[in-house]
């Protein structure tokens, strides 16, 4: 008797099957893998604009006490991202009636918000620094 070489029709057909199913579930990671890159992606962008945005009020030396200040980040120096801040100054900790050239540490706080895939992402920043109170400002009780 003469054996024939090569494989079956149901053989190829159920390697093929396999190999079909091996493709998508690849392809179905590497979609999740390329969404979560983008998501952090955009993320780390918001901190590290959060994070400059931070040093630049830090530097700020009047900085008005309880008061919101707000803006928005630059698209262009954001690669297209859609966010926005609002940061508010208050004075943390000093002496019982600090006058003028006083010590006393104030808090920042820095809220960032920025468009992911269609939802608000918001986190927030705080820093803290000593500074001397003005001539014009008197610290009584914090609000």
């Amino acid at each position: 008797m003469k054996r024939e070489r090569g494989f079956s029709l149901l053989e190829v057909m159920v390697a093929t099957l396999i190999m079909v199913v091996a493709v998508v579930a690849l392809l179905s990671n590497l979609t999740t893998s390329l969404r979560n890159a983008a998501r952090l992606t955009n993320y780390d962008r918001a901190a590290l604009m959060a994070r400059h945005k931070m040093d630049e009020l830090l530097l700020v030396t009047r900085f008005p006490q309880n008061a919101v200040i707000e803006g928005r980040f630059d698209p262009s120096q954001s690669s297209g991202l859609d966010a926005a801040w609002r940061a508010r100054a208050s004075i943390f900790e000093a002496a019982p009636n600090a006058g003028a050239g006083q010590p006393v540490l104030e808090r920042i706080e820095l809220e960032v918000r920025f468009d992911q895939s269609g939802q608000a992402k918001t986190f927030l920043l705080e820093a803290f620094r000593k500074r001397d109170l003005f001539p014009d400002e008197q610290y009584g009780a914090p609000r």
